[in-house]
């Protein structure tokens, strides 16, 4: 952006702000991408977020490269288009495990799909390529697709799903957040990511150990690409097949971050929580 624009984009929003007696337009103006109130701890520990939010379902006859799934999105045209995710369940298992993280991150201001996976014994790496496919149908085909800025994308997900999620952010270095819950993988270098990437373990998963998958995994990404491991405190490998407000909060505050790039969210990120029901938090604070 030309150092013009910058000074009229400044202008106007101080032009506005004066006429308005508010600071909305010059926020607006210095991040374009900001959508929703400031937010506050209880805010995000609610079970709803500021927007109302719609449905709807996507067959697995129209969906090509995954199996279908349900599409979470704020019903508000009032804040232009919103940054989209995609999200993965883990092995055998299906969206309806994990599925109340699609309205609780919807109605943050995002659009999401949450999949069926082709098989339910498809590995991360197959689960990788079902989430980009998720996100090329979210943003080309689906009918919510004019209420997306496809250039702010994050991928998600569960056990195998969360390895795929890591498989897809190592795939496609533009998206602009993963979020891997329990993940699992053999591969346990992941030096090439270059995406904001915050993993959430369990302490007591036996499944997916911390011990051999998530910190291995974190440690492994650079610190320059942004990252962040929630441990929690107990926490079997199917912390996520139930409502998690631990992971809800740290969740939207990465995805507000990095896909909105609304700073006002670093709060929560830097130096991180502190809670008794977290065992272990790590960060490549500062935030860049």
């Amino acid at each position: 952006m030309t150092s013009r624009v910058l000074r009229w984009l400044a202008v106007t929003a101080t032009a506005i702000t004066l006429s308005t007696g508010t600071a909305v337009a010059a926020q607006a103006a210095d991040n374009p991408y900001e959508r929703g109130p400031a937010p506050t701890l209880a805010a995000l520990q609610a079970s709803r977020g500021p927007y109302a939010v719609s449905t709807t379902s996507v067959s697995r006859l129209v969906a090509t490269g995954f199996g279908g799934g349900e599409i979470y999105y704020p019903t508000s045209t009032a804040d232009g288009t919103f940054g989209a995710i995609a999200i993965s369940p883990g092995f055998t298992a299906y969206w309806s495990s994990i599925s109340w993280l699609g309205p609780r991150l919807a109605s943050h201001g995002f659009v999401v799909i949450g999949i069926e996976t082709l098989t339910t014994a498809d590995q991360p790496d197959s689960r990788g390529d079902q989430l980009l496919a998720a996100l090329d149908y979210l943003t080309q085909r689906s009918s919510v697709r004019t209420r997306i800025d496809s250039s702010r994308l994050a991928v998600a997900g569960h056990s195998m799903g969360g390895g795929g999620s890591l498989e897809a952010a190592g795939d496609r270095p533009s998206l602009q957040a993963a979020v891997p819950l329990a993940p699992w993988n053999l591969d346990k270098s992941w030096t090439e990511l270059r995406v904001p990437t915050l993993i959430v373990g369990g302490e007591s998963d036996t499944i997916a150990p911390v011990s051999s998958h998530s910190i291995p995994f974190y440690t492994s990404i650079p610190a320059a690409a942004e990252k962040s491991y929630l441990e929690l405190n107990n926490a079997s490998h199917f912390f996520p097949q139930t409502t998690n407000t631990p992971t809800a909060v740290q969740a939207v505050s990465w995805l507000k971050r990095f896909v909105d790039n609304d700073t006002r969210y670093d709060q929560f990120i830097c130096p991180g929580p502190s809670s008794t029901s977290i065992s272990d938090y790590r960060s490549s604070c500062p935030l860049s």
